[in-house]
């Protein structure tokens, strides 16, 4: 039996709104990230302010997604902010108490699963505008 279009339509839009919130990740970790954020959010002390600052680039960007869809889901764009400073907060937190920087290997095993738990977020913020 040949599937129609319309059977793939949730799909593409799982397909899209992951791809949607990919690139927000990129741009919010990567492009948008200054300095002061990034060498802040990791530091023992003083590590509050960029950390927030971070998170509300990541919250920021992710509203205009969510409203882009469904303006009614905005808290949407709190679940990032929360879940984004508590993996961001346990990457840094984790990385200091093994003493681990660029050159050793578990530093990037810690940072991969950190993206890689980001990325989960991804998807469950794609699936709940599609279920909720």
């Amino acid at each position: 039996m040949v599937s129609q279009a319309s059977d793939w339509t949730p799909v593409w839009t799982m397909a899209v709104l992951t791809a949607a919130f990919s690139l927000k990740h990129f741009l919010a970790d990567f492009v948008l990230q200054s300095g002061w954020i990034a060498l802040g959010k990791d530091c023992k002390d003083h590590w509050a302010k960029p950390l927030l600052a971070h998170v509300a680039i990541h919250a920021g960007l992710a509203l205009v997604i969510v409203v882009s869809v469904a303006p009614r889901l905005w808290w949407l764009a709190l679940v990032d902010l929360v879940v984004h400073f508590i993996v961001d907060r346990g990457k840094s937190v984790l990385g200091r108490w093994g003493c681990w920087g660029p050159q050793n290997a578990r530093y990037w095993w810690v940072f991969g699963f950190d993206q890689f738990l980001h990325q989960l977020t991804n998807i469950g913020l794609s699936l709940a505008l599609l279920v909720l």
